[in-house]
């Protein structure tokens, strides 16, 4: 129904911004990825909407990009996250990021996300597999199976995430697993 606002940005008091679209002030809830966007009070800005209409309160929710919608969109259709638990996922990590954890199906990087519990964070990657990045148009890190195989036992040696991809960049395409693991580690030893 509101796919769109473009007006003057005259509040910002997180989750919630208030945009002045003419004169009528909208009430938007935005992830923390789009609030760390934002530009200062009294700045044009837009921002792409999702209008959730229920029985109690209509919810206007922002955000700066499409990917990050469409993010958002594929979220609420999981039965028992709702917009709130879908603005939380989407404020403790990138859709990036939420892309390769659902990818490498790592729960424990979405457990980190207040608010997602073991259970939760197991039924977003069953039901996101294979929907976030091919209908969002973002893709994980890893080229190949291996290149992933590679990446999660580095993650499970505790590396860091910037560490463990910054580690792959180095490693030769075709590198096998268990090559692969010992080129990384020597290369994050160093």
């Amino acid at each position: 129904m509101i796919g769109k606002l473009t007006g003057i940005l005259s509040d910002k008091n997180p989750p919630q911004i208030i945009v002045d679209c003419g004169g009528v002030g909208y009430e938007v809830q935005v992830p923390m990825s789009t609030f760390y966007n934002l530009p200062a009070t009294g700045e044009k800005v837009s921002l792409l909407t999702h209008f959730v209409v229920r029985e109690d309160a209509q919810i206007l929710y922002g955000f700066t990009s499409t990917v990050e919608r469409a993010a958002f969109r594929e979220l609420i259709k999981i039965s028992g996250v709702g917009p709130r638990t879908a603005l939380s996922v989407l404020s403790g990590m990138s859709v990036g990021e939420l892309s390769q954890a659902v990818t490498l199906q790592e729960a424990g990087r979405l457990i980190k996300v207040p608010g997602i519990g073991k259970k939760t964070a197991e039924r977003l990657l069953l039901e996101l597999k294979g929907k976030l990045g091919a209908d969002i148009g973002v893709t994980a890190n890893p080229v190949n199976d291996a290149q992933g195989d590679i990446l999660q036992a580095l993650l499970a040696l505790g590396y860091s995430d910037k560490e463990a991809a910054a580690s792959l960049k180095a490693l030769p395409a075709d590198v096998g697993v268990s090559d692969g693991i010992k080129l990384a580690l020597r290369a994050l030893a160093k």
